[in-house]
């Protein structure tokens, strides 16, 4: 009943309180836009080209399109929407600003190669959304581009747009009058407005702080593989022993499709006798689940290992095992890692199939299935090769 209670309140809520309010600012909004047009001029412009994207964000720019076809029906064209355009061209400024002064940070850059082009043609969320608001100031910055083009528009004449809903240069045919030239002046004011008041005071010290230290991040991140690949041994091909005793079958016969399928690498599955998991490996423990159903491991050689006891145990919630290690631990190949209570695995309804994966499986040339059948712990049972 409390979804639907809730949905009831809230379908009220916006019918007899959010509705009406949101109405009271929609004509409120109207009354305002239509007293700046009729002010004229580049104070209107400017006014409009730096308030229009705030209205966006909380999507009352559809208050509008009203205002837009009443002009187009009376005059051919609406006044209103190249002004309004300038506010998307102010971004595109902003933009290109943001690109110079953080040019270090590469993957800042790369987001705004992939936002610009379609900014430039009038789609701007990329913009917005992507790059100047989630950064606070250039977004203010971009703002005050669009109205310097909205002034230089409402200074220069009327030119109206004979249709709604492109913007940036895709408008640039839809204007009326011959009148294009003013368009395109304005969207150069916006760019080069948007652009200077961002370069001087819209750049954010922490936005400029990562971009200075990118370079010296890429470089330490680069050097700690380097080293890691020294200290890691060359192998031609590594043993995994077996962790449990029992009888060995094919990963592809259990019933789980994750492990089934190879989703987290190759291996085999066994079914246990008796519920002391051990060591496969030397090397060290690198993940204990914390309902202790499951292990991984990394071997000195680099293979990386996950130990799955029974088919969807993570229900139990760690009652049925015991663990004898914790994540970093360093271990032997034998030492005793997990102690399962195979019969309360049972006596819930589960199976205590084991899948022994390798997840690393796509690093190596080949995985080898060494032993089938009844098998002891500490006998080998995965050769990889390198």
């Amino acid at each position: 009943m409390t979804p639907t209670i809730g949905l009831l309140v809230i379908g009220f809520a916006e019918i007899f309180a959010i509705m009406p309010v949101a109405g009271v600012i929609s004509s409120s909004l109207v009354g305002a836009i239509n007293f700046i047009l009729q002010v004229g001029g580049g104070f209107s412009g400017f006014v409009l080209g730096v308030l229009f994207l705030p209205m966006v964000m909380f999507g009352l720019h559809q208050i509008l399109t009203p205002i837009h076809l009443e002009m187009i029906a009376k005059t051919g064209s609406t006044q209103l929407l190249p002004i309004l355009a300038m506010a998307g061209a102010g971004q595109v400024g902003a933009a290109i600003a943001l690109w110079l002064r953080l040019r270090k940070d590469k993957e800042f850059v790369e987001l705004v190669k992939g936002a610009l082009p379609v900014g430039i043609l009038g789609i701007g969320e990329p913009l917005i959304y992507g790059i100047t608001l989630p950064l606070g100031r250039p977004f203010i910055t971009a703002c005050i581009g669009g109205g310097i083009g909205g002034a230089i528009i409402g200074s220069l004449g009327q030119a109206g747009a004979i249709a709604i809903g492109p913007s940036g240069l895709a408008l640039l045919p839809l204007i009326a009058n011959s009148k294009w030239w003013v368009y395109l002046l304005g969207l150069l004011g916006a760019y080069i407005g948007g652009f200077i008041a961002t370069y001087l005071f819209g750049i954010p010290k922490d936005a400029k702080e990562k971009a200075d230290n990118y370079g010296k991040s890429v470089q330490m991140e680069t050097i700690q593989p380097t080293l890691r690949v020294v200290t890691t041994p060359e192998f031609s091909s590594s043993t995994i022993a077996s962790p449990l005793e029992g009888n060995v079958k094919e990963l592809s016969t259990i019933e789980d499709e994750v492990f089934s399928s190879g989703m987290l690498g190759k291996g085999v599955a066994i079914e246990p006798d008796n519920g002391d998991v051990v060591s496969p490996v030397a090397g060290v423990v690198t993940t204990v689940f914390p309902t202790k159903h499951a292990i991984g491991l990394t071997s000195d050689d680099g293979v990386e290992i996950l130990i799955h006891i029974g088919m969807d145990t993570v229900g139990l919630n760690g009652e049925a095992f015991e663990s004898f290690v914790k994540q970093n631990d360093r271990v032997k190949k034998g030492d005793l890692l997990v102690r399962a209570d195979l019969s309360k695995i049972k006596a819930a309804g589960l199976s205590i199939i084991t899948p022994v994966v390798i997840t690393n499986s796509d690093t190596y040339r080949k995985i080898i299935i060494s032993h089938g059948g009844k098998i002891s712990k500490g006998q080998e049972i995965i050769t990889v090769k390198a």
